[in-house]
């Protein structure tokens, strides 16, 4: 009784189709509650019935139904029961309903325990409808007939509102009261609306109350394949010359409007020509390159037609075409050449930054590219730098230069390689580079002499004697391959230390030369010689110098006034450094030593290190230093050492202040500042004396006397007095001119005269010593001031006869002038005073008579013989060979 309950139940459920319909039997068909893809669960059955199906269709997506009326899964369920219905289409175009009711086993039971305990109140529940779009007339055509279960108890109307009927669009979907059946107006277009949803109520035609809950009604429009597809954005694509095959060009993109997922909107693309060189893939639209010999210079764009298909390409599919264009981008695969296989060009000798020739090139590939600009080189022939090649950039030809002048005594006809190359390198298999020979003759003009070697090296030793021959420096005519009738001029030699005989282009020296001279360079001297030949042509050559070194210097003391900071009563040091112009070995490592004589109050700690030995006062120190080279080379110098309180160092070097240089005057200091101070008072009252006396004129004329040592006017020669006299060597005393640098030379002390004529400094022994002296006595003797003088003891020369009346004279004639100074009169100092000349010229060539002060005795004069021509006229001036006395 339970399955036939169920089985009642279920086909109370199938509503019964209209009379004109055939009628179809229902499907009930119990299914496992798990059902695969494909499962197939029944059978539509047409028993009965003179139609002949042509198409069945599943109002639920999850089933299928094949040409022969089996209903299957179209993918995994797992139900316990399912509802719905398969329209069965004719050939004339009617179209049938057969409901599907499948149930698993546990659905089964349950409804009939359900059945059999309690009952519910039934509902319509129509499945959704379908219709198919862009349906042909007639219309209006019957979708589906409505049944309310109240209409077993009551006489029902049916009233449908909604999209379609009510809303837009408006009329498509009317409801047929008589008949029971829905019905539509017109054909639908699922790209438009593709699901119209509306609903249904039921009503008492009696009472007019709703006899039933209301309807939701949904109808689904059934696509059909009515849209061809069509291409999606800019078919333009671009691809390198040369790729790779499989490169991918671009993606032809694509849709269609009909319905996603089905076979209507799958499609196929194809190309339909250019199959040798790009391929598509038919789902994607993959485009990509079928081959790596793509070439632009034979086609830069390619123009391809393209065909997309519904129906996954079904022949019965609907289709468009349209044409894709593929540009090919240029790559460097094709190398410039030139359009000769052999060149020829001329260039005269002795041309510097000329143009010789022009030379042409070809390239295929893109014009004003790097894959096009040429790049010349000469590979061969250049290898002494002659040439030089550029690219002319509008014409792409190779221009080639020469930049050092070629010789065609050398070389008559040069043989050269021309390369060319592209910016970019090359790609493809023809990467090999072009190149072409090109012969170039040099044409010959008159040359001048040429020396080889241009640059001559000569050694050399600094001093050697004047006249020496170093060496020989000749050109020869570059065609003749002859030094006759060239002649050889010096063009520079900054020192005048070289001369070139004019016929043989011997070298010889002219003066000393000298290694640490300023114009030498890294012990090299250049010398650049002049070769000129009959013809008047010039050519030029280098001499250049090597001077080997001598020991001709000796090592001097840097820095000979130094200054010891006195602190804390202790000894300190000071550093003494010497220099040596000389090179290695003739200079470091240098020997320093004490004299014998020196006091003992210093040492040299080390080698350059002037020690104290014992605490010394403040004051200033002359030191004798005996300094030699490697070599045994060196003399005595003095230091000067100043020993006070610093105050200050810089750069480890001691400022001594202001302070410690008041301190170191002493007691003598004190007494000079009293002494000066009473001075300055006497002078005061002299000034006061003067002014309240009556003065007496004395007129002084400069023709009184014998002449003495005051000239009338500033005449450049003395006069006769002085040439009529000789030099004097004052005798005696302590007390020596100031203005004048003098020794004394007593025993084994040396005495140096430094300061002016009041004050004197003496050094002896290193220690100073200072005194003073104001004498002008009649017993005291000056000398001319024409030379130095040196006096030794119990020896000295003696002033001739007349020279003491002479001195005698000037002593009255030096009161007369003082007694004029009294005067009043304008301009009696300004008479008296120094006067400043203008600069008269150059020096003397033969330098300077200092050294006259060197003279110990009488006999000693005779070295002035020995100073040269230019020396006597000014020795006659102020000596005369008449002497008298010993």
């Amino acid at each position: 009784m339970s399955g036939r309950a169920l089985a009642a139940c279920l086909l109370a459920l199938v509503l019964f189709p209209a009379a004109e319909f055939c009628e179809l039997r229902p499907v009930l068909v119990q299914v496992p509650k798990g059902l695969p893809a494909g499962y197939v669960i029944s059978q539509v059955t047409l028993e009965g019935c003179e139609m002949k199906p042509v198409a069945f269709t599943s109002s639920d997506p999850d089933f299928t139904v094949d040409t022969n009326g089996s209903i299957m899964t179209l993918r995994a369920l797992v139900i316990t029961i399912k509802r719905f219905s398969v329209l069965v289409q004719d050939e004339s175009g009617q179209n049938s309903r057969v409901d599907v009711v499948a149930y698993s086993k546990d659905e089964g039971s349950q409804k009939s325990s359900s059945v059999a305990h309690k009952r519910t109140k039934r509902r319509w529940r129509p499945l959704p409808f379908i219709i198919e779009e862009n349906d042909v007339p007639p219309f209006p055509k019957d979708i589906e007939r409505l049944s309310s279960d109240s209409s077993v108890n009551f006489t029902v109307h049916y009233v449908i509102s909604g999209m379609g009927v009510d809303l837009q669009p408006k009329g498509l979907f009317f409801f047929d009261d008589e008949r029971g059946m829905l019905r539509v107006t017109g054909p639908v277009d699922r790209e438009e609306y593709a699901q119209y949803n509306f609903i249904a109520r039921v009503y008492d035609s009696k009472s007019g109350t709703e006899t039933d809950q209301f309807l939701p009604i949904i109808v689904n429009v059934e696509d059909k394949n009515d849209n061809a597809p069509e291409f999606k954005g800019i078919l333009s694509f671009s691809v390198a010359e040369r790729c790779r095959v499989g490169t991918e060009i671009g993606i032809v993109n694509a849709t269609d409007k009909d319905e996603p997922g089905t076979d209507h909107t799958k499609i196929k693309f194809t190309l339909i020509n250019a199959t040798d060189m790009f391929s598509i893939d038919p789902a994607s639209g993959r485009l990509t390159a079928a081959t790596n010999t793509l070439d632009r210079e034979a086609q830069d764009k390619v123009y391809i037609n393209v065909e997309i298909r519904d129906m996954n390409g079904n022949p019965n599919g609907l289709f468009t075409r349209g044409t894709a264009v593929v540009t090919l981008t240029d790559v460097n695969d094709n190398p410039p050449t030139f359009k000769e296989k052999l060149y020829k060009a001329k260039v005269r000798e002795n041309q510097e930054n000329v143009l010789i020739t022009r030379i042409p090139v070809d390239d295929k590939d893109l014009v004003n590219t790097p894959n096009w600009r040429a790049l010349f080189e000469v590979t061969k022939g250049n290898e002494s730098g002659n040439f030089r090649m550029e690219t002319d950039p509008k014409t792409n030809e190779g221009l080639l230069y020469v930049i050092k002048a070629v010789d065609f005594e050398k070389t008559p006809v040069m043989n050269l390689e021309i390369t060319v190359r592209n910016e970019v390198p090359l790609v493809g298999p023809d990467n090999k580079l072009q190149s072409v020979p090109l012969e170039l003759s040099v044409e010959n003009e008159d040359e001048g002499p040429e020396f080889n070697p241009g640059v001559l090296y000569l050694k050399v030793k600094e001093n050697v004697p004047n006249g020496t021959v170093i060496g020989t420096y000749t050109a020869l005519d570059p065609e003749t391959k002859k030094s006759n009738g060239i002649k050889y001029y010096k063009l520079t030699d900054p020192g005048n230390w070289i001369t070139v005989v004019e016929g043989t282009g011997e070298l010889k020296t002219a003066n000393t030369i000298d290694r640490e001279s300023p114009l030498v360079h890294q012990d090299m001297y250049n010398i650049t010689i002049r070769a000129v030949d009959e013809s008047k042509k010039v050519g030029k050559g280098m001499v250049v110098l090597q001077i080997e070194d001598e020991n001709d210097n000796m090592p001097l003391i840097t820095n000979p006034d130094l200054v010891i900071c006195n602190k804390d009563d202790a000894a300190h040091s000071v550093l003494v450094e010497a220099v040596d112009l000389d090179n290695k070995p003739y200079s470091t490592p240098f020997t320093f030593e004490l004299r014998t004589d020196h006091d003992g109050r210093s040492k040299l700690k080390s080698s350059v290190m002037l020690h104290q030995v014992e605490h010394m006062p403040n004051g200033l120190y002359t030191i004798p230093i005996i300094i030699k080279d490697l070599q045994g080379f060196g003399k005595e110098q003095q230091v000067t050492v100043r020993v006070c309180s610093c105050e200050r160092e810089d750069n480890g070097v001691g400022v001594c202040g202001s302070r410690s240089a008041s301190t170191s005057l002493g007691s003598f200091g004190i007494l000079a500042l009293v002494l000066s101070t009473l001075l300055l008072l006497l002078l005061c009252l002299l000034c006061l004396f003067i002014c309240s006396t009556k003065k007496e004129k004395l007129q002084i004329t400069d023709d009184t006397g014998a002449g003495g040592m005051l000239l009338k006017s500033n005449t450049e020669a003395p006069g006769e007095e002085v040439k009529d006299g000789t030099l004097l060597m004052i005798p005696g005393g302590d007390v020596v001119d100031g203005s004048l640098q003098s020794n004394v030379l007593e025993k084994n002390k040396v005495v140096h005269s430094e300061g002016g004529h009041y004050g004197q400094n003496f050094f002896n022994g290193g220690v100073v010593y200072n005194t003073t002296t104001q004498d002008y006595g009649t017993e005291r003797f000056y000398s001319s001031g024409r030379y130095d003088n040196t006096m030794h003891s119990n020896s000295m020369y003696q002033k001739f006869s007349g020279a003491l009346d002479t001195w005698r004279t000037n002593g009255c004639y030096l009161d007369r002038k003082l007694a004029f100074f009294g005067d009043q009169e304008d301009g009696r100092y300004a008479d008296d005073l120094l006067k400043t000349y203008g600069q008269e010229g150059a020096g003397s060539p033969a330098g300077s008579v200092g050294c006259c002060s060197l003279l110990g005795e009488r006999e000693s004069m005779e070295f002035l013989n020995t100073l040269g021509p230019k020396f006597r006229p000014l020795a006659d001036l102020c000596y005369t060979t008449n002497q008298t006395g010993n």
